[in-house]
């Protein structure tokens, strides 16, 4: 997934140095740990967060920095996020992972737990060495508690028919925008930058993550319901009542609660026919206008930053990061 960043070879090489450092350091004696964690490490994915560190931290001081230093800072980005991805799997059972059979669906419940807390160990220690001296160990551990918080609200509301909008767009703040947040925000302070640029970062991550998961939310709805053979709606029917559904029961609740009953015990077709009332209530056109707006936020925070080679690259990956087809 690393061709995401062909067009842009100074970052793609960044990220192979990210990923050699993590094999490097995700090291460990237990044979089936090691299994899980090379099959999990080189499965691919975009590795936006240490992407969008790598991009603010160069705004400012490119060739003039620690570079081992921000290598070991974009590892633990993606370090924690791979973390999280492993013990979200666990919680939800998850039979696949960027396409390809969950650490869990291989190796069982044991080693994935396992293997999501080796990879915690690791984003410590690189905190630590990293993080000591800046105000960022305490963002750190302020950020993973956001992260849980998230999840928190996200479990809470399962099932939960009375669910808000308000309510998920806590969930996802918390669970997929703040580690991007984080990942801009520490760019921008290893860059040099003053306030003003920190506050820009943060709002750019932010931005980011809630229209990237809306989007997938959207295509939760959208994707495999001509495809007999894939499965649809796994959030709804896991109790995940994301954007397009909340929009749609804003406007019909009665149309609309009669399916959340069984969610979990609905038929394909019926799938299929309530995948059909949510867009036919506007929950996809909602959802998709609410993601632009937030991406045009991202835009017009990037053009507040200093004029250089990696702000025009951030409003590039933004706007192609953000493009999905439905």
């Amino acid at each position: 997934m690393l061709d995401f960043w062909q067009d842009y070879p100074e970052i793609r090489g960044k990220l192979i140095a990210v990923q050699t450092l993590m094999a490097e350091r995700l090291s460990v004696n237990n044979a089936d740990i090691r299994d899980a964690l090379q099959k999990f490490t080189t499965r691919g994915g975009k590795m936006v967060r240490p992407a969008l560190f790598f991009l603010f931290s160069g705004l400012l001081k490119e060739g003039n920095q620690d570079e081992e230093r921000l290598l070991k800072i974009a590892a633990s980005l993606e370090l924690l996020h791979s973390a999280t991805l492993i013990h979200d799997d666990i919680i939800d059972d998850s039979p696949l992972r960027r396409g390809l059979p969950s650490v869990e669906a291989q190796f069982g419940k044991d080693v994935a737990v396992y293997t999501g807390d080796f990879i915690y160990t690791v984003y410590f220690e690189l905190l630590c060495e990293t993080m000591a001296d800046t105000p960022f160990l305490p963002r750190n551990a302020k950020s993973m508690k956001k992260i849980l918080q998230g999840e928190l609200t996200q479990m809470q509301s399962a099932f939960n028919a009375d669910n808000s909008i308000r309510h998920y767009l806590k969930a996802i703040s918390g669970k997929t925008a703040e580690l991007l947040s984080l990942a801009c925000l520490e760019g921008a302070y290893f860059s040099g930058g003053d306030k003003q640029m920190q506050r820009s970062a943060r709002k750019i991550g932010l931005a980011i993550g809630l229209a990237f998961q809306i989007y997938d939310d959207v295509l939760n709805f959208t994707v495999g319901l001509e495809e007999a053979d894939k499965p649809i709606l796994t959030d709804f029917r896991q109790g995940i009542y994301t954007l397009p559904l909340l929009l749609a029961k804003e406007k019909a609740p009665e149309q609309v609660l009669p399916y959340l009953v069984a969610s979990d015990g609905l038929s394909r077709e019926e799938c299929i026919q309530f995948s059909q009332l949510v867009a036919d209530l506007g929950g996809i056109t909602g959802s998709l206008f609410l993601a632009k707006h937030l991406t045009n936020q991202a835009l017009l925070e990037i053009e507040k930053l200093p004029q250089s080679r990696n702000r025009e690259i951030l409003k590039e990956v933004t706007q192609t990061l953000l493009q999905r087809n439905y």
